[in-house]
This record gives C-alpha cells, sequence and structure tokens, in this order.
C-alpha cells in the first residue's frame, strides 16, 4: 500500500468552503481511479506548537499499490484539482508537501 499524503499552507483568504471543494473533488477522484483503498482530509489539528511549519490542511490516499497511486498522478481530473490546490496555497506550489509511504 501507498499512503500519499498531501499538505497545504492554505493561504488566509482561503474559506472553509473552498478547502471543504477541494477535499471532495480530490476524494470524487476515486469514482474513476483504480487501486483507491481510503481517503482522509481536514485540518491540522496538532496541538504541538510551531511544529506544524504553517501547514494547516492536507489529505491522505491510501492506494493499493504504486501503479494505483501513478495511475492517479497523471489523471487529468487529478491535475485540474492539482491545480486548485496550488492557487489556494501559500506561495503557490511552494506552499505543497506531498510525501508518500510505502506501508505493508
Amino acid at each position: 500500500m501507498i499512503k500519499h499524503c498531501v499538505f497545504i499552507k492554505f493561504t488566509a483568504s482561503t474559506s472553509e468552503r473552498q478547502r471543504q471543494s477541494i477535499y471532495r473533488a480530490v476524494h470524487d477522484l476515486q469514482h474513476h481511479l483504480c487501486g483507491w483503498q481510503g481517503f482522509v482530509a481536514g485540518a491540522n489539528i496538532t496541538p504541538e506548537a510551531g511544529m506544524d511549519k504553517g501547514y494547516n490542511g492536507g489529505f491522505i490516499i491510501d492506494f493499493e499499490n504504486e501503479s494505483a497511486r501513478d495511475a492517479y498522478l497523471i489523471d487529468e481530473q487529478h491535475q485540474h484539482v492539482g491545480g486548485e490546490i496550488v492557487a489556494c496555497a501559500e506561495g503557490g506550489i511552494g506552499g505543497v508537501l506531498v510525501f508518500d509511504i510505502k506501508a505493508d
């Protein structure tokens, strides 16, 4: 399994409604992609002061394997949602962190 983690530094002007719309759009990708096994999204709620480094939202997708993750990465709808994420992130792409973990 691949855990595809995406952490976002949403700008102060990005509303909660916009954030939820982005999360829904990512979640809905599962309807046409194979190998999708789970999804969670929301605000960063860590109590560890300063450890968030400004990342105030994000999501994690569980993919069956690397092939499923790779199909997601090149998906046209994913590319569109990715553009929305970058547009809402502080510093554009600099405000987005992607971290993939291989889990057994």
